[in-house]
Order: C-alpha cells, then structure tokens, then sequence
C-alpha cells in the first residue's frame, strides 16, 4: 500500500509508517496540479493546513481510502467529498494543544509587561523605561472563551499563576472547570469582568466576528485580548478602532483575518498590540506528536 506525505512531517512519523510496511512518497505542499498527478495510485494522503485537498484530487484518487491531517482544523480538506466516497479523514487534534497554551501564556506576559515593544525601543537605543510600566498577572481573572483541550490547558497554567479563572463554552464541562479553578458564565459576563480575554473557539459561522465592536466595548479598557484561535473570530476592523482609542489596553495575536499579514497592516502600527505568524503549534514537541498520532491513525485505518 502506499501513502503519500504531501507536507513537512517528523521523521518519526516517517518511521511510523515504513515501519508498517508502506510505501511513502513524499512532496512538499504540491499545487492542486501537481496533487492530482500524485494520487492516482495512492491508499492514503497526510497533510497539514497545506495543501488543499479538493473534490478534484479526490476524484482523482481511485484507491484511496483515508486522508490524514497533522493537526487539528480540517478547513483545507473537503469532507463532504471525502464522505461521499466513503474516505475516512483522521487528525491529532490533542498534539499542539500544550504548545499553543503556553504560547498564549507568552503573549499574555508579553503584552503585560511590553517585552516586544521595550525590545524594539532597546535595539533603537532608547531607554523607555518610564513607558514599560507593566501589569502583573497573579490576582488577575483570565476569562477563557471556548474550553476545549487547548482552553483547559491554558487554565491549568493561570490557576498555577494565580489567577482566577472565568469560563465560557456553549457546552459547559464542570468537572474540568473544576480542576482550573474556574466558573462559567454568559460571554458577556466574561468580557465585562476579565484582565484577560483568551480566545479558544473553531471558525464556524456562530463564530465569525464573535469580537465585535459592541463586544469590545464591554471589555475593561485594562484589559489584554488574545487570540490564537482563528483569525476571522474577530473583528480586525474593530480591534484596531479598540487598541487605537483605548477600549482596551492590548492585545496580542497569533492569527490574522488575512494570512500572511501585510507588512503596511494596521495592527503592525501599534504598539500595544504583539504579533506573531501563527506559531501556536511551532514546537519540536508539537510537530512530533502531530505527525507520529496522524500516522498511527492512517496505518490503522490501513491495516483494517
């Protein structure tokens, strides 16, 4: 049988799946061209967020019978295509989670104390130390939007803080929310009443621009937004209006409405606002979990 590995994995997923007797073709991220030339003959497809896997390259795919995806949104697969010929797509949803947590913890502390802009005035040679008068964060209430693997995750880390924890989730876990200290509420509660809203939701309709204007205003204008979720949860229209008039004190993003980021965007004027390029899931440890769990799953589904 063969599998083909159309983006970056770690090699030990590789091993993972020569050690199960199939045969691996490898390509980095093929256009859609290319991917259809490619699967003609293949029982099994592994991915990332890249390449696209269209109802084209899956009608151009006759034997196969499962498509892997090293990570955890599915948005660059067509499912229904897939279900429609019975073709069975399989993920690792749980691998980044911790890596994405403390990413978000990162950013939190970054925005708190000014890091990335006093490291930017430092390397200009200006001594801003009167400007980098900062936050701490014990004591602090983070309310959590969206209590997933990855939302319980960033719990457990601000209850070691010290901090108190709100929670919002359309299916409340009340156990888990027990072992992080927390509470649920209404979103809006949540807003109203954290230093520090987290964003950990899926991009869905109900979701699209969930950070409104009306939603920003509710939030204290001490408060720190975080997104590391997706990009198009919020508003970027609106955060910008925010961070600019002082609605709320900053924010710190990891995901963008429009990816890569464009060097002239708004955001990247500000100074109370810290951005990175969707590294949430960038760890050596992530990157090993996700591709040896997807690999596990693709021999199974295989293997019968």
């Amino acid at each position: 049988m063969k599998v083909l590995v159309a983006a970056p994995l770690h090699e030990k997923a590789f091993e993972v799946l020569r050690g199960a007797g199939l045969e691996v073709v490898y390509s980095e991220y093929p256009d859609e061209e290319k991917l259809v030339e490619l699967v003609g003959d293949v029982d099994a497809l592994i991915v990332r967020s890249k390449p696209k896997v269209t109802a084209r390259v899956i009608e151009a795919a006759p034997r196969l019978r499962v498509i892997g995806r090293a990570g955890v949104g599915l948005d660059n697969i067509d499912l229904d295509a897939a279900k429609k010929r019975g073709i069975e797509v399989v993920n690792s949803p749980g691998a980044s989670s911790r890596s994405v947590a403390e990413l978000v913890l990162a950013l939190m502390f970054n925005v708190a104390r000014k890091v990335a802009f006093a490291d930017r005035k430092m390397r200009e040679g200006i001594w801003a130390k009167k400007q980098c008068m900062g936050i701490e964060l014990e004591g602090k209430t983070v309310g959590i939007v969206g209590f997933g693997r990855i939302g319980y995750q960033v719990g457990k880390i601000a209850k070691a803080l010290g901090m108190k924890v709100l929670l919002y989730d359309p299916y409340p876990n009340e156990e888990r929310a027990k072992e992080v200290g927390g509470r649920f509420v209404d979103l809006d509660t949540l807003l109203r009443e954290s230093d520090v809203v987290t964003l950990h939701v899926p991009l869905l309709d109900s979701t699209y621009h969930l950070i409104n204007e009306e939603r920003l205003r509710l939030m204290k204008n001490t408060a720190i937004l975080i997104n590391a979720s997706r990009g198009p949860v919020v508003d970027t229209e609106a955060l910008v209006k925010a961070l600019k008039e002082g609605w709320i004190a900053g924010a710190g993003l990891d995901v963008y409405e429009e990816e890569p980021l464009p060097k002239d965007h708004p955001l990247t004027k500000l100074d109370n606002v810290v951005l990175t390029p969707h590294i949430g899931a960038s760890t050596v440890e992530a990157q090993m979990r996700a591709g040896v769990e997807v690999a596990e799953k693709v021999v199974k589904v295989l293997k019968g």
